[in-house]
Parts: structure tokens; C-alpha cells; sequence
């Protein structure tokens, strides 16, 4: 779209509060031709310039090309639910909503080392890199200025914690009135709404605040795995749980048992994800917001509120070790030898979990609080990760250790509690580079929008405000969000154990991939890639056989990198090769 033959844009996202932006617009005597935000945004910016990103609630990324002074500025969305790629080459900057855009450009892209190591230690790869050495992500709550040759990046809104001292259950009423707020914001649509529901108190606040709008009658999507493959898995069947709260709101109910064929469907994640990101929820993702797509092209999500409201189990344990920090070490020691039998996951059971997370602990408790809260939140010691590579790939990484952004990030918060500050680290890390990142791929390639009420604007402002104590109280998680849904759900939803979203990992791994998993990691393949040490992976693959340890997600991110290099590295990109209309080279 252009405006007064200087300005264009493109775009990609959604603004909640355009109208509002464009009613005042409206008072200041600027006349609009259409009536969708992508307007809104042009005039803005046309007037106010990058300041205009303060007043923006939604997801986004767009540029916009100032044809008078040749200038191109681009941003991203607070909180980066959607991405925006660049490359320079020989004089022309390029940048996409979608990384393959950019791939023809570089012709035989290289591998970002530093990245692989990023991958392994946390299965997904951190903000500005991508696995591609020759590609960049702008970063979240960031916009740029770029030419053929520069480019200069500015934030302009990070997250601030500045805690309030307000009664309980005046925090408890403000959180259900402005997700109510959210969730009325979000639900404007040109076409037809739904939303997920597994059951657990995110998605259901989400029905029960949609419900209350009283317009329609709410359509909910819930997905669930046959007993067979949950029979490998930690996490209980939350089925039960969404049937009741499509009873309770009268939703018109969809439900889907899964039986994916995964040998078809992983090098389609792969594909659509684009960079190498080991989390097996992203199928599960894909799958459910395949079967949504046939009815409802937008959804709602109730992702956003355990990294807001501090609903992850790793912020419990971190609380739970400082406290123990506190007992004289004999004593800890003593401890530590009584419950070092247990902490093995063991064969699949009902203690498989429980034992898994007993390990995970453990593996932290010795260490300094910082990096207590990196181990509960990464895949390898540094020292295993080492052994992990072979000594050549190490060499090309030299003495790089991918925890140091998240250490700075620690700095970067400022005089903040504890707990505060393991907020905005996964607000910076976790929750962009993996969470938002493979439900926009995923939902991207089934066709779907999916929108996160829970992420709001104005949510996020306000949980940045109440104190940490009304988030982990005690030992209860989330618990201020829960409180504040008491009056709309039933009590044992809200209180329920948290079970997570994923998809049965082990169960594929030990069947359906198998032979994937036995080629990808054979010795042969490990020896041509020179990146791992077939040793290594071959010792990762016997203990978790055993049960002496629980490496499912290490071999499944092995497993997703080989697939990643043979699709994107082990080829030369053309434009013509894409999907879509032909693009050509600016000459």
C-alpha cells in the first residue's frame, strides 16, 4: 500500500486497537480510502515516525520504503510473535516474513556455528541469529533503518518490571478484567474465530471470556494421542478435562484423537519451520491447526501466560533450591546421596516424570543461582556439550559458550527480584525463539492465524507491575492468574497440575522413527557432518534406552538437525525453485 506517493509498506500481522488509532487520526483531520489497519500503520508512521510504535497493540513485522529520502525502516512486534528476516548480498538488502525468501539471494547458504551450539544447548536458536550464517532476525520490541550496506537497530520497548504494592484481590480483579479486555480485543475478525482448548486454565480463561461476549457460540479445537503412544510419556490425557469445559461453556466441540503418520509429516515440519527447532509440539501444532483450518482461519491461543505469570515448573524448582541454599551443606549433602538412586527416569511409568525432574534438579543444585536457573533451562552442561562435538567443529566455535547472552540478558534486567528477573529472560529467549516461533510456522503452513490474548499489550503491562509473591506464592505457580479465573471456571480447572502441551516424543522415537532416528544417527552420517561425535551420540542413545537417563528430546533435536542440512544446506537455491510467482534478481 502507498501513501502520498512516498511511502509504501508491507506488512504482515494484525493491529487490535486500529480503530481507536484511526478515530483519532480522524480528529486530526487525515482521511482514510480503506478500512483495514495496514492504513493505519502508513498514516502513522507518515506522521509521526518511529515513535508511532509506542501506540501499536498487535503482532507484527513490517517495512515501510520512504521513496523521497531512499530510507527503509522495518519492525517487529513487542514480544516478537512475528518474524522478520534480512540478508545484505553484493549491494541489495533483502528481508521476508518467511526465511526461504531469502535463500536464492546467498544461492548455497552456510552453517552459523555458534548457532548449532546455541541448538543443542537449548533445542531452538536465540535472537538476532538463524542457523544460516548469512541471515539475521530482527529481534523483538526492535526497529531498523537499512540500506544496501547498513543497518542499524534500535529497541523501542522492553519489558519493565515496577511492582505495585495493591491488595490480593484488587491484582485478582484487575488480571480477569483485562484478559477479558484481551480476548474482546482480539476476537474482531473479518472471518470465522476459534480457539484451542486443552483443558488446562490458559485456553479455558480464553472460552470463558469468549463465551462472555455472548455474540456466537464459541467453536473449540482439542487434540489428543491414543493410550498407546501415552503410555511412553510424562504428561497425563487432558481430554477429560477440555470435554468438560466445552460442556460447561456449550462450545461447538471439536475433537481429534491423533494417529500421525510422523515419518510423512516431520520433513514437512521441517520444511515449514525453516530453522532447526526440536520441539515435537510444533507437530502437534501443525496438526491441530490443520484440522481447525477446515472452519476457522483464525484461533486463539492461550500461550503467553507461564512466561508472564510464572507458570513453569523451572521457576518453582529455582525458588525451591534457594531455599535450600539455606541448609547446612553436610546436611545437603546428606540429601543429596538419599535421593541420588531415584533421580533416573527409568522405564516408562507413572514415576517416570517425577524422576525425570528429581534429575533435572540435582544437575543444578550445586550450582550459582544464575546459572542454577540456565541448567534447569538447557539440554547440556557445558562440559557435556563439548564432549557432544567433535574437536573439529569445536575448534570452528573456538572458546564461544552459547549461555553467554542469556547470562548478559541476567545483567541486562537491572535491580529486580529473582523470579523477575527468570521473567525476562525466557520473555527474551524462550518464549520468542521457540514458543511464538513454531506456532506461527506451523499455523502459517496450515493456512491459520492464530492470535495470544494472553500476550496482549496490555496483560503484559499489567503482570510487569504485580509483585513476584502473587505469581509463585508459596509453592503454587501462576497463581494470581489462577485466582483471578475462580468466578468463571471450576475450581479443580483453575488448581488442576499443569500438564503442558507436546506431542508423545518418546513414543515415536522408540517406534514411527525409528529407522529415521537409526539413519540419522549412524556413524556414517555423524562421520560425514563432522559435528558430533558418533561416540557420544551412540552413549545418549544406550542410556536412554536403559532409563538410565531420559534423552528423547537431545536425540530428537540430532534427528531434526540431519533432517534440516539435508533439506536447506545440502542444495543451491533459485528463485525459480519456490513456490509461488517467480521472483527476479534487482539488477
Amino acid at each position: 500500500m502507498s501513501f502520498a506517493d512516498r511511502w509504501w509498506i508491507t506488512y504482515n500481522g494484525e493491529i487490535y486497537n486500529f480503530r481507536e488509532l484511526r478515530a483519532d487520526l480522524e480528529q486530526r483531520g487525515e482521511r482514510f480510502i480503506s478500512d483495514c489497519d495496514t492504513e493505519v500503520i502508513l498514516r502513522l508512521f507518515a506522521l509521526e515516525g518511529p515513535a508511532m510504535l509506542e501506540r501499536l497493540n498487535g503482532i507484527f513485522a513490517f517495512a515501510i520504503w520512504d521513496n523521497r529520502d531512499r530510507k527503509l525502516f522495518l519492525a517487529r512486534d513487542r514480544l516478537g510473535v512475528k518474524p522478520l528476516y534480512w540478508t545484505q548480498r553484493e549491494g541489495v538488502f533483502a528481508f521476508a516474513s518467511e526465511l526461504r525468501a531469502l535463500l536464492p539471494l546467498i544461492g548455497r547458504p552456510t552453517l552459523d556455528e555458534t548457532a548449532i551450539a546455541d541448538y543443542f544447548m537449548f533445542l531452538w536458536v536465540p535472537d538476532p541469529k538463524t542457523a544460516f550464517k548469512e541471515i539475521r532476525k530482527l529481534p523483538p520490541g526492535h526497529f531498523a533503518w537499512a540500506g544496501a550496506t547498513t543497518f542499524t537497530t534500535h529497541q523501542y520497548w522492553d519489558l519493565q518490571f515496577s511492582p505495585e504494592n495493591l491488595p490480593e484481590s484488587e491484582w485478582r480483579d484487575r488480571v480477569a478484567e483485562t484478559v477479558e479486555r484481551s480476548v474482546r480485543r482480539q476476537m474482531v475478525s473479518d472471518v470465522p474465530l476459534g480457539a484451542f482448548l486443552s483443558g488446562g486454565v490458559d485456553s479455558s480463561a480464553i472460552v470463558a471470556a469468549m463465551s462472555e461476549q455472548g455474540q456466537q457460540r464459541v467453536s473449540t479445537y482439542t487434540v489428543g494421542f491414543d493410550q498407546e503412544d501415552l503410555r511412553h510419556e510424562i504428561v497425563p490425557d487432558d481430554l477429560v478435562h477440555a470435554r468438560r469445559i466445552g460442556k460447561l461453556f456449550k462450545t461447538d466441540y471439536f475433537e481429534y484423537i491423533l494417529k500421525p503418520d510422523v515419518l510423512d509429516l516431520l520433513p514437512k515440519a521441517v520444511w515449514h519451520l525453516e530453522e532447526p527447532v526440536a520441539d515435537p509440539a510444533a507437530i502437534s501444532t501443525y496438526l491441530i491447526c490443520r484440522e481447525a483450518s477446515t472452519r476457522m482461519p483464525v484461533m486463539l491461543s492461550g500461550m503467553g501466560a507461564d512466561e508472564i505469570f510464572a507458570g513453569y515448573p523451572r521457576y518453582l524448582a529455582y525458588g525451591i533450591s534457594r531455599s535450600l541454599d539455606r541448609i547446612p551443606r553436610p546436611v545437603k549433602r546428606g540429601l543429596e546421596w538419599l535421593v541420588s538412586g531415584a533421580a533416573h527416569p527409568g522405564r516408562p511409568g507413572r514415576l517416570r516424570g517425577p524422576r525425570r525432574n528429581l534429575w533435572k534438579f540435582m544437575r543444578g543444585a550445586r550450582l550459582s543461582p544464575t546459572e542454577r536457573y540456565l541448567a534447569f533451562s538447557t539440554y547440556y552442561s557445558t562440559s557435556e556439550l563439548g564432549s557432544l562435538l567433535t574437536s573439529g567443529f569445536a575448534e570452528s566455535i573456538g572458546a564461544y559458550d552459547p549461555l553467554t547472552g542469556h547470562r548478559a540478558l541476567f545483567d541486562d534486567v537491572g535491580d529486580v527480584d529473582e523470579l523477575s528477573k527468570l521473567l525476562y529472560v525466557d520473555a527474551k529467549t524462550f518464549l520468542p525463539c521457540l514458543n511464538l516461533t513454531y506456532t506461527d510456522k506451523m499455523a502459517m503452513a496450515a493456512s491459520v492465524e492464530v492470535r495470544v490474548p494472553l500476550l496482549d499489550d496490555e496483560l503484559v503491562a499489567l503482570a510487569a507491575r504485580i509483585p513476584s509473591q502473587l505469581k509463585l506464592h508459596g509453592r503454587q505457580r501462576k497463581y494470581i492468574f489462577k485466582k483471578s479465573q475462580e468466578a468463571a471456571l471450576p475450581h479443580d480447572i483453575v488448581w488442576r497440575k499443569k500438564a503442558g502441551f507436546g506431542a508423545p516424543i518418546r513414543s515415536w522415537l522408540v517406534k514411527d522413527l525409528a529407522p529415521l532416528l537409526s539413519d540419522a544417527l549412524s556413524e556414517g552420517t555423524l562421520a560425514r557432518r563432522g559435528i558430533v561425535e558418533p561416540a557420544t551420540v551412540a552413549r545418549l542413545t544406550a542410556d536412554n534406552i536403559s532409563g538410565l537417563a531420559d534423552n528423547s528430546l537431545q536425540l530428537y533435536a540430532l534427528l531434526n538437525l540431519e533432517l534440516w542440512m539435508q533439506t536447506f544446506l545440502d542444495r543451491t537455491w533459485r528463485f525459480e525453485d519456490l513456490p509461488g510467482a517467480p521472483i527476479a534478481l534487482p539488477t
